[in-house]
C-alpha cells in the first residue's frame, strides 16, 4: 500500500514538473490583453463599424438628377430634359450627424462589450487560479493524510490500536487521493475555460502568473459614484441615444424647409419657328398641411422619455455601485479573518490533535476530525478569495473602467 502511494505521488510531481515546462507563463495583464485581441465576440461586434462607416457614407449621398427625352407627333416633335432637385435647409447635414451619433452609439455598444470580456476574461483568470490553489491543497491533504496513515500503521505494530485504526487512516488517504484526482481535472477545465475567452488552442497550457490573494486597491466610494456618469455603459447608451434623438429631431425640423426642384432642357425640331429651342423649369413643394409636426412631437416626447430614463438609471447603478462596494469590502473582510484568526488556529489545532494520536492520548477519530476542519476551513478561505475577486471584477464593471 506504502509502495503504490509513494508511486503515485512521483508520478503525480512528475507530471506537474512536465506541464510547467511546456506551461506559457500568462499573468492577468496579459490575459486582459490576449482577450482584447482575440476574443471572438469582440471580432464579431467590431465589424459593426463598417456597418456605421456605412450609414455615414449613405448619409452623404446627394439626389441623382435625372434624364428625359420624349418625342411626340405634334410640334415641337422633340425634347431633352435634365430634372436635379436640390435639398434645402441644410438637410445633408443633418442626415450625416444623425449618421455619426448613431456611429458612436455603436462605438459604445463595443465598448460594453469589450467590458463585460475583461470581467469574464478576469474571472476565468482567478477561477483557473482557484482551481489550481485547490489541487495543490489537496496534494497538501494526501500528505497530510499518509502521515495519520503511517502513525495508525506505527502504533498497531506497537499493538496501541486496532487494525482498524490503520483501515480508517487509509481510507483516508484513498479519499484524499481521488479528490486530487478530480481536481486536477478540473484545473483542465477551468484551463479550457479561459483558452476558449482568449481564442487560443484548447490544448494551450499555461503558467498562471499570479495568486487569488492579488488584489489592487481601489478608490474611495464617492469617486467611484462620480465616475459612473461618463463610463458607465448602460449611462453612456442613454446619454447618446439621447444625442441621436436631438440630432433626429433637427433632421426633422430641416425637413420642413421644401427641396427645390430644377429642370433645364430643349425642345426640338418645331418647324417654321425654331430648330431648337431652350426651355427651362422651377418646381417646389408648398409645406401647407405636413410639415412634419407628428414626427417632431414623437422625437419631442421621446426625448423625455431618454432623459427620465437617464436620470432613474443613474440613481440605479449608483446604488448598485455602493453596494457592491460595501460588498466587496465584507468580503474583504472575511478573507482577512479567515486568512489572519481561522486558518492559523485550524492548523494549531490539527498539528495538536495529530500529535496527541501520536503520544496515544486521543483516539484516530479526533485526528480525523481536526482534518476534516481544516480542510473546510482552508476550502471556504480559498472559495471567500475568488469571491473577492468577481466582486472586484463586478465593481469594475459597473463602473465602467478602472477602479484603482
Amino acid at each position: 500500500m506504502q509502495a503504490l502511494q509513494k508511486l503515485f505521488l512521483v508520478m503525480l510531481v512528475a507530471g506537474t514538473s512536465a506541464y510547467a515546462q511546456q506551461a506559457t507563463r500568462l499573468t492577468l495583464q496579459s490575459a486582459l490583453d490576449l482577450a482584447e485581441k482575440q476574443n471572438l465576440d469582440l471580432a464579431a461586434v467590431r465589424r459593426r463599424r463598417a456597418v456605421a462607416l456605412a450609414g455615414i457614407q449613405i448619409a452623404r449621398q446627394r439626389p441623382n438628377p435625372s434624364l428625359s427625352f420624349g418625342a411626340l407627333r405634334d410640334s415641337p416633335h422633340e425634347s431633352l430634359t435634365l430634372d436635379q432637385p436640390l435639398e434645402l435647409g441644410a438637410k445633408r447635414g443633418r442626415r450625416i450627424e444623425v449618421a455619426r451619433q448613431e456611429g458612436i452609439l455603436t462605438d459604445v455598444e463595443i465598448g460594453a462589450l469589450e467590458r463585460q470580456v475583461r470581467r469574464n476574461t478576469r474571472e476565468a483568470f482567478y477561477r483557473a487560479l482557484l482551481s489550481r490553489a485547490e489541487s495543490e491543497r489537496l496534494a497538501r491533504v494526501v500528505q497530510l493524510a499518509q502521515r495519520l496513515e503511517q502513525i495508525a500503521r506505527q502504533r498497531f505494530e506497537a499493538g496501541d490500536v486496532s487494525q482498524l485504526e490503520v483501515i480508517q487512516a487509509g481510507l483516508e488517504v484513498a479519499r484524499a487521493q481521488a479528490d486530487l484526482q478530480v481536481a486536477r481535472q478540473r484545473e483542465k477545465v477551468t484551463l479550457s475555460q479561459l483558452n476558449a475567452l482568449l481564442n487560443v488552442s484548447a490544448g494551450t497550457s499555461w503558467e498562471l502568473a499570479g495568486k487569488l490573494e492579488d488584489i489592487s486597491p481601489i478608490v474611495s466610494l464617492p469617486e467611484l459614484v462620480q465616475r459612473i456618469s461618463q463610463s458607465n455603459p448602460e449611462l453612456q447608451r442613454l446619454g447618446q441615444e439621447e444625442k441621436i434623438e436631438e440630432s433626429r429631431r433637427a433632421l426633422l425640423k430641416a425637413e420642413r424647409i421644401p427641396n427645390l426642384g430644377l429642370q433645364v432642357g430643349s425642345d426640338f425640331n418645331a418647324p417654321p419657328e425654331f430648330r431648337a429651342g431652350p426651355r427651362g423649369q422651377l418646381m417646389v413643394e408648398l409645406p401647407l398641411f405636413a410639415r412634419n409636426q407628428g414626427q417632431i412631437a414623437q422625437s419631442s416626447a421621446n426625448q423625455q422619455v431618454l432623459e427620465a430614463e437617464h436620470m432613474a438609471t443613474e440613481r440605479a447603478v449608483a446604488a448598485r455601485v455602493e453596494a457592491a462596494y460595501y460588498d466587496l469590502q465584507a468580503q474583504q473582510t472575511q478573507v482577512d479573518l479567515y486568512r489572519d484568526n481561522l486558518l492559523p488556529v485550524a492548523r494549531q489545532v490539527e498539528s495538536m490533535a495529530e500529535e496527541s494520536y501520536r503520544a496515544g492520548k486521543t483516539s484516530i477519530l479526533a485526528a480525523l476530525q481536526a482534518q476534516q476542519n481544516v480542510q473546510e476551513v482552508e476550502r471556504s478561505y480559498l472559495a471567500s478569495l475568488f469571491t473577492l475577486q468577481s466582486n472586484y471584477a463586478g465593481l469594475e464593471e459597473t463602473v465602467g473602467g478602472p477602479i484603482e
